[in-house]
């Protein structure tokens, strides 16, 4: 995209080295002047953002700029549409506010690897202004100019997007598979679905879509992301960095002063009074559902999260938000008042002082109200996964995971379906002409995947899966189908696929590692699928199998002989035999008594049939990390045609903003 620059007049610019690729000065701020929101930014019209203008003075290193020592507070910044620079203005006249004052503080990082090492970082002084709340409502290119350091000019380009779709959904729910592929999609299928002579008896929910598109999750300032900013590009269509919410990562000493963007459960909330759902069999503070109204660079900033929940953003400019109508998941210790919920408050009461109904267990949750605001905690932290719940269920008999804060287990836990079904049900009365955004969260794909726990992360996609199905049937059953979009898709990868086959009762018997290695069959002799083998027809040897059960589009048997050679492309050192854990879920890798608490070695009792596997990560990781693969999005509903193709993960923003008619072409009064 072209952009005119006659606005700008560029002399001597005060620029330091370019950022190293593993550590930056401050991400999407190459040179000594920042302006948030940054170049190549795309906005819908009428979103509320935030300006954030840094010009930074590095005290030492190598980015120290002779005679420069001190940051300019005098810089101008100022504003104009693409093609009428002889009109721009200084951002407190083209917005019609206050001219913001100066902020100072200073920050320090690491310029490198052997820098970290030595414990020598570089010094930044800096002088900032934010400006709060404004937005764009004409779409085109508009240049935003931060001139400073006598003369020296950071530019950034935004484009205010024409938003063109023809249709218009009353609802939308946006399912999250948290980390999840392509691969993990066809491994699920496999072990899943019955295949005869190669051809499948059935298939995936996900598969009868209409629309398949893919989306590029980078971030702002890296090829790799978390959920926090992945989920930030989702919900905003503004990309960010690496643990940031709802926000452009600033340098400022403030984790919650940084530079907002208006959500889409925001927008929804303001635009067109509809219902806002978040459901998450995470820790309801977590990245994904956290990223829907929480302003932060920091996803550790449980408490202030939760409180964004219910009562918005306060101590900013920024537009009302008084509650979700439906917020289940996990989490409890951020609701019970203790020193992890804020500031030691009881936010089971205060979500009951708003008017919302609370319920704690999936039996309370059945017999809810659908006229009322709903909070529903259902254990202490994340909730239990699908395969604890449903076939390994000891494994939930686990004591001070209630969520009242009592020693008792949570034992009684709804599953995603179960939570997403009545979400529905109380989105749909409490909003019948409005409308409802729905976001349904499979967490534990994720979270499985990191500890190399594959069974279990497959075991949640299916789940994820059958929710879908479900879903569908029950908008049928209500009448809103055809009124609503629905997309599953992730918000990043793991380099996770399946390779071969393994024997797990030929490995149990050899006693050398290599010998073990000898039981995974690839090509020919990978096999086919005995999760769809029931005890009474499993093979030589699997009469220990567990059953499940059958026809309800998840394995019959979680423990066949045969198995799946399955992997992720990066690990930390642990054991593989390739078998279920059947006591919980994984802890490949643990810390040692004696040494460092960030150096990890293998696991000595979990996979213990299995082989040693070297890892591929630093010594301090213990689990997996994410990948760089552009994840699948599956689109039904109005506005379907617009999620075909392979795009930006921001652009699935404006195509859900436009289909909901959320853009504003002129200020509301």
């Amino acid at each position: 995209m072209r952009f005119s620059t006659a606005c700008v007049v560029c002399t001597a610019a005060i620029v330091g080295q370019a950022s190293a690729q593993t550590f930056q000065r401050l991400g999407a701020c190459p040179t000594l002047g920042c302006v948030f929101p940054p170049d190549q930014s795309d906005f819908l019209p009428g979103q509320w953002f935030d300006i954030r203008l840094e010009t930074h003075a590095p005290q030492n290193g190598s980015e120290v700029v002779p005679g420069y020592l001190t940051p300019d507070e005098n810089f101008t910044f100022t504003l104009a549409k693409d093609g009428q620079q002889k009109d721009c203005k200084n951002a407190a006249s083209y917005f019609k506010i206050a001219e913001p004052a100066i902020e100072r503080w200073n920050f320090t990082w690491y310029e490198d690897l052997f820098a970290q090492a030595a414990k020598t970082p570089s010094m930044v002084k800096v002088a900032a202004k934010a400006y709060r709340k404004v937005a764009l409502y004409e779409p085109g290119n508009y240049i935003a100019t931060l001139t400073y350091g006598n003369g020296s000019v950071t530019q950034a380009n935004w484009t205010v997007r024409d938003t063109k779709i023809s249709q218009k959904a009353k609802n939308v729910i946006m399912f999250i598979g948290d980390g999840m592929t392509t691969n993990m999609i066809t491994a699920a299928r496999l072990i899943a679905h019955q295949s005869v002579n190669g051809k499948y008896q059935s298939k995936m929910a996900m598969d009868s879509f209409p629309v398949l598109g893919h989306q590029m999750t980078h971030s702002i300032d890296s090829f790799i992301t978390d959920s926090a900013n992945s989920a930030t590009a989702l919900y905003t269509g503004h990309k960010s960095s690496v643990n940031a919410l709802g926000v452009y990562a600033d340098s400022s000493p403030n984790p919650l002063d940084d530079p907002k963007i208006q959500s889409i459960g925001e927008l929804f909330h303001e635009v067109r009074g509809g219902g806002v759902g978040i459901v998450s069999t995470a820790f309801i503070a977590d990245a994904t559902p956290g990223a829907l109204t929480a302003h932060t660079r920091n996803r550790g900033q449980y408490g202030n999260v939760v409180d964004s929940f219910l009562n918005g953003i306060k101590n900013y400019t920024w537009p009302e938000f008084d509650g979700p109508d439906v917020l289940f998941g996990g989490g409890a210790e951020q609701f019970i008042p203790s020193s992890k919920s804020f500031q030691g408050l009881d936010y089971y009461q205060q979500f009951r002082n708003k008017g919302y109904n609370v319920v704690q267990n999936n039996t309370a949750l059945k017999n809810a109200s659908n006229t009322e605001r709903t909070l529903g905690i259902f254990s202490v932290s994340n909730m239990a996964k699908w395969l604890d719940r449903n076939v390994y269920k000891n494994n939930t008999q686990i004591p001070k995971t209630a969520p009242d804060g009592s020693s008792a287990a949570a034992t009684d836990q709804p599953g995603l379906k179960e939570m997403t079904l009545k979400a529905i049900d109380i989105l749909h009365k409490r909003n019948p002409d409005k409308g409802f955004f729905l976001m349904s969260e499979a967490a534990s794909i994720d979270k499985m995947m990191h500890v190399l726990d594959y069974d279990r992360a497959l075991g949640e996609l299916l789940e994820l899966d059958d929710t879908i199905k479900a879903t569908k049937k029950h908008l049928e059953e209500i009448g809103e189908l055809e009124n609503t979009l629905i997309i599953v898709t992730a918000d990043h990868g793991h380099g996770f696929d399946v390779t071969g086959g393994v024997d797990t009762k030929y490995m149990d018997a050899q006693t050398s590692d290599r010998k073990k290695r000898d039981a995974v069959g690839t090509y020919e002799q990978s096999g086919l699928s005995q999760y769809m083998v029931a005890n009474r027809s499993a093979p030589i040897g699997s009469d220990q199998n567990l059953v499940y059960s059958a026809g309800v589009d998840f394995p019959v048997n979680w423990d066949p002989r045969y198995t799946l050679q399955s992997g992720l492309a990066t690990f930390p050192d642990h054991r593989e035999n390739y078998r279920v854990h059947k006591k919980g879920p994984r802890i490949p890798a643990l810390n040692v008594t004696g040494f460092s608490s960030n150096d990890f070695y293998v696991n000595y009792i979990d996979a213990v049939s299995g082989f040693l596997v070297n890892g591929t990560l630093p010594v301090s990781a213990d689990q997996g990390v994410h990948s760089l693969t552009d994840v699948p999005v599956f689109a039904q509903g109005p506005c379907q045609s617009a999620f075909g193709g392979v795009y930006n993960n921001v652009d699935i923003f404006y195509n859900i903003a436009t289909c909901l008619r959320l853009q504003r072409n002129k200020a509301p009064k």
